[in-house]
């Protein structure tokens, strides 16, 4: 069924991605659009587990839902991470966009390859790869809310979030490379 609830969360996902992104140039014409651009990508990042959730639970597993659900993440993150690069182009900012971005592309072609070869199940989603997204979604969310927050710089947290998430990102890509490794080198 391509309309059951998980897909149309992952649908909202990638709906929410031009709205964050108006909402980002909003800024200097309302104070308020910066941090509701950080709202709505918690929002969205918070269905990216409700869509698993409810598939699982509900039984609505669909081949639709398997194809659109990484690339709503992979679509929603890389766009946030342009957005923050041309607002603020630090070293830091930059090479983390860097990094995180060609991560995503290099894990969604080992993948696809090793889906065609029938290994998939060897680079399937690892736990470092949900706390990866965690704390991508948490320190994004900051960074693009920006405003502090009680007192405390929610930016500044945000780019140390994303700075770990950075890490943990080229730890989970080692160890995908690892597992597929045996397969790269018989090719």
């Amino acid at each position: 069924m391509p309309w059951n609830l998980p897909n149309a969360l992952t649908w909202a996902r990638i709906a929410a991605i031009p709205l964050i992104v108006g909402l980002f140039f909003m800024h200097p014409y309302y104070p308020w659009a910066d941090p509701a651009a950080g709202l709505m990508f918690a929002a969205a990042g918070i269905t990216d587990s409700l869509d698993g959730y409810f598939a699982r639970r509900l039984g609505q597993i669909s081949r639709l839902g398997a194809f659109l659900d990484p690339v709503a993440d992979k679509l929603i993150v890389a766009v946030a991470l342009v957005l923050l690069v041309s607002r603020d182009a630090h070293t830091v900012i930059v090479l983390t966009a860097a990094v995180i971005i060609s991560r995503e592309i290099t894990i969604s072609a080992l993948r696809e390859w090793m889906a065609e070869i029938g290994q998939r199940r060897k680079v399937a989603v690892s736990q470092l790869g949900k706390y990866k997204t965690i704390l991508q979604i948490s320190g994004l969310s900051m960074m693009l809310y920006r405003d502090d927050l009680f007192g405390l710089h929610i930016y500044r947290i945000g780019v140390w979030l994303t700075l770990v998430a950075a890490i943990a990102t080229l730890i989970s890509m080692a160890a995908y490379l690892r597992a597929a490794w045996p397969e790269l080198r018989r090719e």
